[in-house]
């Protein structure tokens, strides 16, 4: 039986930014480490995620074939909840359940009759996005969290985030946990808290209670399917998930979002407050970071390596497969050298666009055929240690007799080209290209940015784009046209050009 490896995390900090860019109805953020772009989220308005969101739901189907329910939570797709998400969960004291790279136990299941029947009420929280055909998944394990800390309702236990590593700290958090604890529910110390006092994690956990008595007051007063509470926006969980100590800035290029933020910040977070700063210049603020570069290349299935190499991503609905090329890597003494020098550079690049991209599911990775064991074992470990960034779980199994790396990374939501792209109307399917909404968000930025660079006398601005964009423009994002019209005294002509890709726009002063 082939080994199976449970990533460890990294120890190493690389200096970490977060970008907030939000000048249209399209929220979008960018995390770099060390000035490269490793993680991106978007969210556009009416489009809001419901992961974290929890429902009181009402069990329509019971499957025993498969062991799960079927679950209306007031949504068009009916949730999904297997068996070992409707009982508590059980952890070990030094694990985090909040933090993703975490290992439940193993416990002997009941059968799904046992736990649910049709027509009762549930109290669940969503773990995974809808995708595709199928609905969100749930879990009756719910959490509430804070910057410092996770309510656990239905374990009472005590966590420490294995993130923090240091014994003394661990300790000090742990005693700190146990004074604060409510009797009858869990609390999760997460990494953020390393270095926090006692009163921080105080004021946080009132701060959780208190949105979790409201939610028991709402479920008891509203009949399902009810929405009980909705996570936060994306700018305020970004800040509650991810600014801790090893974030040197958070730069945000809207005054309205900046502000929002510091106010969020001052509230909860206190001491990163003054890390968060207005960017107001003339280049796009991604732009400069060259964030924009980086999203096309996410978009691509060909990503090529420093050294010359290149690898091809190709996703499908079963699997994700990747395919390590030696392109134009100039050849060193040996073939085995030079397959190892491609496959390590290829393994780092590998991890980090896993993490960009947000793929999910089975992973299998071609790499290039070496003959030696040690380098093998060379390879996997670099493989290892590039994915220990990633907050996501990841298990690698041993290379195959094929020379083969099978991996499996935990999927929450859509990927990165899912959620940007759409299916291609001239291949049908085959391939993929930018939705109209997103070409319209990114001619919306390019009319701001020739408005801010370029002062010149023209009170005509010209938009030549496909029809499809063009009406998109005219109609949906009349309202931001319209506003950018009034600011900058201009007048914003869009012109359908037929022959055009959907892809492609021109804008040009009239």
């Amino acid at each position: 039986m082939e080994q199976q490896r449970c990533v460890e995390k990294h120890s190493s900090k690389p200096k970490k930014q977060i970008l907030i860019n939000a000048h249209t109805k399209e929220v979008r953020i960018a995390i770099l480490e060390d000035g490269q772009l490793v993680e991106f989220y978007v969210e556009r308005k009416g489009n809001r995620g419901i992961v974290g969101n929890i429902y009181k739901g009402r069990v329509i189907k019971i499957v025993p074939a498969v062991q799960a329910a079927f679950v209306d939570i007031g949504i068009s797709k009916k949730a999904f909840l297997y068996v070992r998400d409707a009982v508590t969960v059980e952890f070990e004291e030094e694990d985090d359940p909040f933090d993703e790279t975490t290992q439940t136990q193993e416990i002997e299941l009941p059968s799904i009759e046992e736990v649910l029947s049709e027509g009762q009420e549930v109290l669940i929280q969503v773990s995974k996005e809808p995708i595709g055909t199928k609905g969100p998944r749930i879990t009756t394990n719910i959490t509430i969290p804070g910057h410092y800390l996770v309510l656990l309702p239905t374990v009472n236990k005590i966590g420490i985030s294995r993130r923090i590593t240091d014994e003394s700290e661990r300790g000090r958090l742990k005693e700190i946990a146990e004074k604060i604890k409510p009797e009858e529910y869990g609390i999760i110390v997460r990494t953020a808290a390393e270095g926090a006092t006692e009163e921080d994690l105080k004021k946080d956990l009132d701060y959780i209670l208190k949105v979790w008595k409201g939610l028991l007051e709402k479920s008891e007063n509203r009949p399902p399917p009810s929405l009980l509470y909705q996570d936060l926006e994306i700018v305020p969980k970004t800040l509650r998930d991810l600014l801790t100590e090893d974030v040197s800035e958070v730069i945000i290029d809207s005054k309205a979002e900046f502000e929002r933020a510091v106010n969020f910040a001052k509230a909860f977070i206190p001491k990163l407050a003054g890390r968060i700063k207005y960017y107001n210049k003339d280049i796009p603020l991604f732009q400069r970071f060259e964030v924009e570069k980086a999203i096309e290349k996410a978009l691509s299935r060909k990503v090529y390596l420093p050294n010359g190499g290149y690898i091809v991503i190709d996703e499908t609905e079963a699997l994700v497969s990747i395919d390590v090329n030696s392109g134009k890597f100039r050849k060193t003494k040996t073939l085995e050298e030079t397959a190892l020098k491609i496959n390590l550079a290829a393994a780092r690049e590998i991890a980090r666009q896993l993490r960009l991209r947000d793929i999910g599911g089975i992973i299998v990775i071609d790499f290039i055929d070496m003959k030696e064991e040690e380098n093998k074992q060379l390879l996997l470990k670099t493989l290892e240690e590039e994915l220990s960034r990633d907050r996501a779980k990841t298990k690698i199994v041993n290379m195959s007799d094929l020379g083969l790396v099978e991996m499996t990374r935990k999927r929450v939501k859509k990927s990165l080209g899912k959620s940007l792209t759409m299916t291609c109307p001239y291949c049908e399917g085959k391939g993929r290209v930018k939705s109209v909404e997103t070409v319209a968000f990114e001619i919306e930025r390019e009319i701001l940015s020739l408005l801010k660079i370029n002062h010149s006398s023209s009170r005509v601005i010209k938009v030549y784009a496909n029809p499809l964009v063009a009406e998109k423009l005219k109609g949906d994002e009349k309202d931001i046209i319209d506003r950018i019209e009034e600011i900058y005294k201009k007048e914003i002509k869009v012109i359908p050009v037929d022959y055009y890709h959907i892809e492609k726009f021109t804008v040009v002063r009239g």
